[in-house]
């Protein structure tokens, strides 16, 4: 155990962000911890702009994605009735191949290259507001007939595994809401729900906001959620729980170890990414934790072990930095230096010599395939996102960026001259699914009506071209990447797969 934990540095620091929530506006709340309890908690801002009460460590947020960890112990629950090594396929027989072959554990670890299923949406033109149920997003996927990348061999972010194993667990007779309640809940004394979809009631849910620019707006999302990120509770009953991980007493004994045991990829290299937790480094020394984000809630924590303490932060509002609070509060605890953004990396856009693989560098921040991290200096040259969910490491040869994205080896060309989109693009393309897009005036024409958008092309040459597209509290950068003269493919972060073709 480390000699010396300086919870008083901790503190005064996770107290200086929540000190940026004002005391008008949506905030959150975070919360310092060991085994023995609480160390300090920090709340600032409001539950709710209607009734302006004041955020506390137990107003009741959505986790989002910090349900994953939550989700893969019920799954180790139930190992004679599903199996990591199992195919997804054995257990839904109506997808095919290859997302049938994919199996149960690279379906959880992210190394299955699933599309996700909103990003998927995104791509046939679908707001984030449209409402979706469970039973036809499941014939949706199965239909599909495309992975992201070959299973095993990379890693990028997606919920899709969730929502399918889910749907093998419940055709078990094994619901997620009812291991929260059983298992969870009502051992550890705390209240949690998992709500199927965004308009379930939940008792005392605060509403989460995003800012347009001008003012707060309450979100809204239309997804069926799916045990990718469906619980809903507050920072204190997030804090129990991960105390009870961590003790490892009754019938939690072992679930820690098990979840962040190291998942291997195709080649027998470690990945970072576990059972709905990712790998954290600090100095030399490993954490582990998760990261959660559904239109206008952030949920962050992160654990140490072997000290068997942790950090939780919880807010509803869009623009908090949960990673960021959690991870300078852990440095500030434990004395380890936080890393040092990257610099030297001329700013602009790059893409690979051929394929849909395209990034951009602001100062330390590389957006690649439109999902942003910070990168960090690595030493000799190279530079890396130190993201388990989102791994990069790269380095500059020549002006070429070389290295890894998803721990697929590429190298990046800087996007140097302004070129022309090419006039063959022009015309309607149509997806199997029936969505539609349109070519016209050097822009992609999407939608009807009144929410009919017209976004204007950029070229990145040899047939990549990207378009930003606006939808409420999300802006997404898309890229059009021609296979032939009648086929072309939408490609953003999470979704690498949406195929359309020339209509007529």
């Amino acid at each position: 155990m480390p000699a010396h934990l300086d919870w008083h540095a901790a503190s005064t620091t996770a107290e200086a962000f929540a000190r940026q929530w004002a005391e008008n506006e949506p905030g959150g709340a975070v919360i310092g911890f060991d085994e023995s309890g609480i160390r300090f908690w920090h709340a600032r801002g409001v539950e709710s702009l209607s009734t302006l009460t004041p955020f506390s460590a137990d107003s009741v947020v959505r986790y989002a994605s910090v349900t994953k960890h939550f989700f893969c112990a019920m799954v180790l629950q139930h190992e004679d009735a599903i199996n990591l090594d199992d195919r997804l396929g054995q257990h839904l027989p109506e997808l095919a191949s290859p997302l049938a072959d994919v199996t149960v554990g690279q379906a959880l670890d992210m190394s299955g290259g699933l599309p996700d299923t909103r990003e998927c949406l995104s791509l046939l033109g679908l707001s984030v507001y449209t409402e979706t149920e469970a039973a036809p997003l499941l014939a949706f996927l199965a239909r599909l007939r495309r992975l992201n990348f070959d299973a095993g061999h990379e890693v990028s972010y997606s919920n899709t595994g969730y929502r399918l194993v889910e749907a093998a667990l419940e055709r078990r007779g094994f619901a997620f809401d009812d291991f929260i309640q059983k298992d969870v809940a009502g051992p550890l004394g705390v209240t949690f729900n998992a709500p199927d979809v965004w308009n379930d009631p939940v008792e005392g849910l605060v509403p989460g906001y995003w800012h347009n620019g001008d003012r707060w707006q309450l979100s809204a999302a239309g997804l069926h959620i799916s045990a990718s990120g469906s619980l809903t509770g507050s920072a204190n009953a997030l804090t129990v729980w991960l105390q009870a991980l961590m003790r490892g007493q009754g019938h939690f004994e072992g679930v820690l170890e098990k979840l962040q045991a190291t998942r291997l990829l195709a080649d027998g290299r470690p990945s970072g990414y576990s059972l709905g937790l990712r790998l954290s480094t600090l100095g030399k020394r490993s954490f582990v934790g998760h990261g959660g984000s559904h239109p206008g809630y952030k949920t962050y924590f992160l654990i140490d072990p072997e000290s068997r303490s942790g950090f939780v932060v919880v807010s509803n509002r869009e623009d908090t930095n949960g990673h960021k609070i959690a991870l300078e509060s852990l440095a500030a605890l434990t004395g380890l230096p936080l890393p040092t953004p990257a610099a030297g990396i001329p700013d602009g856009l790059y893409v690979t010599e051929q394929g849909p693989w395209w990034l951009e560098i602001k100062g330390s921040v590389c957006t690649y395939l439109d999902a942003d991290d910070t990168l960090y200096d690595d030493g000799d040259g190279w530079v890396s996102s130190r993201s388990a969910s989102s791994p990069m490491r790269l380095r500059l040869e020549g002006s070429a960026l070389v290295g890894e994205a998803g721990h697929a080896a590429r190298r990046f060309l800087p996007v140097t001259d302004k070129q022309a989109v090419e006039t063959f693009l022009a015309g309607t393309w149509q997806s199997t699914e029936w969505a539609e897009f349109e070519v016209r005036d050097d822009a992609v024409v999407m939608g009807v009506g009144p929410v009919r958008h017209t976004m204007p092309l950029t070229a990145l040459g040899n047939g990549r071209y990207l378009f930003t597209l606006h939808d409420g509290p999300w802006t997404k950068r898309v890229c059009l990447h021609v296979l032939d003269d009648n086929r072309v493919e939408l490609v953003l972060n999470r979704a690498r797969m949406m195929e359309y073709r020339r209509r007529g």
